[in-house]
């Protein structure tokens, strides 16, 4: 995907939702932990379904205790500032992107669907922490999130090759993701913009 610019996203997030995070910051923490918890789940649940895919086996097993990491570190700035970890939330970006997903297709749709829309969502969550890093006041807060950034950034790549990998056909592998990025774009539009949310 050589041609594919290193994010893609066809709509940028509104610049409003910035502000509005850095005032519901115990929220967004909180959405921000629970979105680092899902996606190691999600590795492990892909380590669970291809277990005979050797790369994606490596590749994806440290990206487990990474995300994990993630978690803990972010479940530590909150105890910082005072702020209890809330309930999990409904999904509502990531559950608009399953319904997307190709129903009972052939293995190799299903598998690029998959990992598809794990790249969607880090490329996303990078997009949304470059935000935080630039606009926040808390000069601590951006370097904290300036470094989800790049992780996240590396992450998106990583789907977006093992993709290219297991899927030998480029031009499938670029018209999917052009699709999957069409549809994202109208789910971010049909949003209510929430500071309270990290998507």
């Amino acid at each position: 995907m050589s041609k594919v610019s290193i994010l893609g996203l066809h709509l940028p997030t509104d610049p409003r939702w910035v502000n509005l995070a850095a005032i519901s910051l115990e929220e967004v923490l909180t959405d921000h932990a629970f979105c680092e918890q899902k996606a190691a789940t999600s590795c492990i649940s892909l380590i669970q379904r291809y277990p005979e895919k050797d790369r994606l086996v490596q590749e994806l097993a440290p990206i487990v205790t990474e995300e994990w990491g993630h978690f803990r570190q972010v479940l530590a700035e909150m105890r910082k500032r005072g702020y209890s970890l809330g309930r999990q939330r409904k999904d509502m970006y990531v559950n608009a992107l399953m319904e997307f997903q190709q129903k009972g297709g052939d293995p190799a749709s299903v598998l690029l669907d998959r990992l598809l829309i794990f790249a969607l969502i880090e490329a996303r969550s990078c997009e949304r922490f470059r935000l935080l890093s630039e606009g926040l006041e808390d000069e601590y807060l951006r370097e904290f999130y300036r470094k989800f950034m790049i992780s996240e950034a590396g992450h998106y790549r990583l789907f977006i090759d093992l993709a290219n990998e297991y899927i030998p056909d480029e031009d499938r592998v670029r018209t999917r993701w052009q699709e999957w990025l069409d549809a994202e774009a109208k789910i971010i539009a049909s949003l209510e913009v929430r500071g309270d949310r990290m998507h």
